[in-house]
């Protein structure tokens, strides 16, 4: 019965009654002595039935134990055992006795109020009297300091451990290169296909570049090490359906789509400010460069002194934006522009922003990792020819990017195209590029990744490389993509990197086998197609888009024939019409606009030689442009003009009407200004 009634009494909660009351309630019950054994007796059942009655009993069956306790000692004892027995579910007793303040006490007891013990505990003579009940109270100390150590504090220290897990490292990629006298930290794909990552050097290269941004941002949260093992799944599959967080390494934008960036960047200052905080916090995460290219416009042509005067109007016409652009370089970190008449941002891109291998400060470490970008133009592919993955996007995709947001994407399928023999004379990139993307075209290659492969690699410049990824949104993919070698080294040399670059490029891409060499095996793609290079022919685009290709040999043959299902006019390819106001006359088929221009073109060296080696021979041969024939010439950066010049071909390009007109993206995006009136 005396354990029993404890066990039921926890659900009461003692009232904290003064103790001159309880004092009070003593002297009443002084007759209870007399019959102390018929009492306490009776007390043991009323504390089994204490469910009814869970205030005033206790009080009663403590006043009546201590009053039995004061005259037989004996008869108290069977309540010291009580005391005993129950103290081992007593958890504050010593606590309890120590303090004054039955409050305070009640307080600290809140958790564990279980014991007849623990509600006679502040009564200060009973305590006194009851000697033995000390002891009790010391017992129970030691089982209070078992519930103590509860087992939260041994599942803590699990959590010290995963606490001190390094994370991004969990394949032990996290390595040190040395080049020359410097030293970079950088994610060894070598390392962690030793760890875990088995197989992941037969990747496409493409794919490498994936595989090192998940290792280095491994978090745990935006990356894990599910994200990072998926991408060696994917050498069973070569497809996958896991969706990755890809964080490039900066951002390129051109002026149409980077001013609605830098005005919000502005806006944000202006949030900041306006909470009473440091708007000087507020700037990109990542590295960010527009270049001022797509608002020029060919108002002037044909002349010695059309590109100043076309600078000029261009400066007029943009003189707010272009202040505001002015502001943002020097206001916000991490954001550089490049001004107006510099060139085409994609060339800017391939021949100075661009360094394959990209560094940063992280304290006292300097990180290596490769270059890569997302654009705000969808020819920001171009840069691929270099080894850097880049690929354009929405602005408010790249606004995310340059905040430090990942781009969320799919591990994506990788097409393979095999490029075999070499060029034959006579035939250019632009011939190649568009029996590519036919090729591609035919194939399907949307949403997926093309990367190019096979001993046809060794005969193309990087140039030609380039003019082949620039046209990746014609053939439909997210990248065309091509691997660093010995050719990538020639042309980073070639245009002014520093040689601690280009030795930390083939340092780099060596260590991590993202170096292409002769011999070695190719890597595994989802799927892949061949082209011999030596089957290529000289080619035009066209009737109405870039992607369609039609052989030279052809071209009078398609004319007619789209002239006539494509246009409505059948029989009419012989029909002229009269200028007002000139003395000539225009039919079907007549060029109104003759521009040298496009980043697919003017980045490309020995296309715009042969170009300029045309117009030498159709100078000397007497020919003339048409007079209705709007010309102009639109490089892709100053270098065109200055290799143009030196080799001796610019005054025969001038004379057949082609003289620098300006720097920037023209033709293409109709910037070229409406035709003379008399010919609209």
């Amino acid at each position: 019965m005396a354990k029993k009634a404890p066990a039921k009494s926890t659900k009461a909660k003692p009232k904290k009654k003064p103790a001159a009351k309880a004092k009070t309630a003593a002297k009443k019950t002084a007759t209870a002595a007399k019959t102390a054994r018929k009492t306490v007796k009776k007390a043991a059942p009323k504390k089994a039935v204490k469910k009814t009655a869970k205030k005033a009993a206790p009080k009663k069956a403590a006043a009546k134990a201590r009053t039995a306790a004061k005259k037989t000692v004996k008869k108290a004892a069977p309540k010291k055992a009580v005391a005993k027995k129950t103290a081992k579910k007593t958890t504050p007793k010593k606590a309890v006795t120590k303090k004054a303040a039955p409050k305070k006490a009640v307080k600290k007891a809140a958790p564990a109020r279980k014991t007849v013990a623990k509600k006679t505990a502040p009564k200060k003579t009973a305590a006194k009297k009851a000697a033995p009940k000390k002891t009790a109270a010391k017992k129970a100390a030691a089982p209070k300091k078992a519930p103590a150590r509860k087992p939260a504090a041994r599942k803590a220290a699990p959590k010290k451990a995963a606490a001190r897990k390094e994370p991004g490292n969990s394949f032990g990629a996290r390595k040190t290169l040395k080049v020359g006298k410097r030293s970079y930290t950088y994610f060894s794909l070598p390392d962690a296909e030793k760890k875990g990552l088995d197989g992941v050097s037969r990747l496409p290269f493409s794919l490498k570049v994936l595989l090192e941004n998940l290792l280095r941002f491994e978090d745990g949260r935006t990356v894990t090490r599910e994200d990072v093992e998926a991408v060696k799944t994917w050498l069973k599959t070569r497809t996958s359906d896991r969706e990755i967080a890809y964080r490039p390494a900066r951002v390129l934008m051109q002026d149409f789509t980077g001013v609605p960036a830098v005005v919000d960047l502005a806006a944000m200052r202006d949030a900041v400010k306006n909470l009473g905080a440091n708007p000087k916090k507020i700037n990109p995460l990542v590295p960010v460069d527009l270049v001022i290219d797509h608002s020029v416009m060919v108002d002037k042509f044909g002349t010695a002194t059309a590109f100043k005067e076309n600078t000029e109007i261009e400066y007029q016409r943009n003189r707010e934006r272009y202040e505001f652009l002015r502001w943002g370089a020097k206001a916000f970190d991490n954001f550089r522009v490049v001004p107006p008449g510099t060139g085409i941002c994609h060339q800017v891109n391939l021949e100075y922003l661009g360094q394959t291998v990209w560094t940063k400060k992280e304290g006292k470490e300097e990180i290596a990792y490769p270059d890569t970008c997302v654009g705000t133009d969808s020819h920001t592919t171009m840069v691929n020819g270099l080894a850097v993955l880049g690929w354009g996007v929405g602005g408010i995709e790249a606004e995310a990017a340059m905040l430090g947001q990942p781009v969320s994407m799919l591990i994506p399928e990788v097409i393979g195209f095999k490029l075999t023999g070499k060029l034959n004379e006579g035939v250019t990139a632009t011939d190649m590029v568009l029996t590519v993307t036919e090729m591609l075209r035919k194939k399907g290659v949307v949403g997926k990744f093309v990367e190019y492969f096979g001993n046809g690699l060794d005969s193309l410049s990087l140039e030609d490389r380039a003019t082949i990824a620039n046209m990746a949104p014609e053939y439909g993919a997210t990248c065309g993509f091509f691997p660093v070698d010995n050719e990538t080294l020639k042309y980073l040399k070639a245009t002014g990197r520093s040689e601690e670059r280009v030795a930390l490029v083939e340092a780099y891409a060596k260590a991590q086998g993202m170096f292409r060499e002769k011999g070695m095996p190719d890597p595994v793609f989802t799927d892949t197609l061949e082209l011999d290079l030596t089957s290529v022919v000289p080619s035009l685009a066209g009737p109405k888009r870039p992607q369609d290709r039609v052989a030279l040999t052809d071209v009078k043959a398609s004319f007619l024939n789209s002239l006539e299902t494509e246009f409505g006019k059948p029989g009419q390819a012989a029909t002229r019409v009269p200028v007002e106001g000139r003395d000539y006359d225009l039919g079907h088929g007549d060029v109104v606009i003759a521009a040298i221009t496009s980043c697919t073109n003017t980045s490309n060296p020995s296309v715009l030689i042969a170009a300029g080696l045309l117009a030498k021979k159709a100078v000397e041969l007497g020919l003339k442009s048409k007079p209705w024939v709007k010309t102009s010439l639109a490089p892709g950066s100053l270098v065109v003009a200055d290799y143009l010049e030196k080799a001796g071909l610019q005054p025969y390009t001038a004379k057949l009407g082609l003289n620098v007109a300006c720097l920037g993206c023209t033709t293409c995006i109709w910037n070229h200004v409406p035709l003379a009136d008399p010919i609209i």
